[in-house]
């Protein structure tokens, strides 16, 4: 059975009058945008790396925030949103910038956790670049707290990952402050 006859299925049980004729289509929508979403699962993560690390001298930390991200929750299936940022100390070899927003969008369209996915980018980061250390903090709203459950609308869930050097606190320290920096092109506009 396919992902449209399921959902089908799923909504002449949660809709027992018949179906509004603007509905036709919505489990097959449903089935395009759910494979989108979970798209992740089927990324090679050595194709992204191939031809994007460069050799550089430069051993500061690099950092890449405010990266937007979309998941969805593995308890609920409903998404949480938020903003990702990232944090590296390069070994030798520094990444091309593009690939930043890739690799949060690999590991966000899966079904996740937060936790785990904090987890698993900051781990293929170390993997992949070899870097002296890597941090990554992620803050998200999640709706299956927001439409569901307890129905609260602001509470945000911040999650970190400090790996090899950036997991000594006078790095982490340069890393939170450069992260709470506000951005200079938002400066000039006041």
């Amino acid at each position: 059975m396919t992902i449209e006859a399921h959902i089908a299925a799923i909504l002449k049980i949660l809709i027992p009058k018949p179906m509004p004729e603007s509905m036709a289509a919505t489990p097959k929508r449903y089935s395009d945008a759910l494979q989108f979403l979970t798209e992740g699962y089927h990324v090679n993560l050595d194709h992204i790396f191939e031809h994007a690390l460069f050799d550089s001298p430069d051993d500061s930390m690099v950092v890449i925030r405010d990266i937007e991200f979309y998941s969805s929750c593995e308890h609920h299936l409903l998404p949480f949103i938020g903003r990702c940022h990232i944090g590296y100390i390069p070994n030798g070899k520094i990444l091309g910038l593009s690939k930043f927003g890739e690799i949060v969008d690999v590991f966000a369209r899966r079904l996740q956790t937060q936790e785990n996915l904090t987890q698993e980018i900051a781990s293929c980061l170390k993997q992949y670049t070899h870097a002296r250390g890597v941090a990554v903090i992620m803050e998200a709203e999640h709706l299956c707290m927001k439409m569901r459950g307890i129905q609260k609308q602001h509470p945000f869930l911040i999650t970190q990952s400090f790996l090899g050097e950036l997991n000594m606190p006078n790095q982490q320290a340069i890393f939170l402050n450069l992260i709470q920096q506000e951005n200079s092109s938002s400066q000039t506009k006041r």
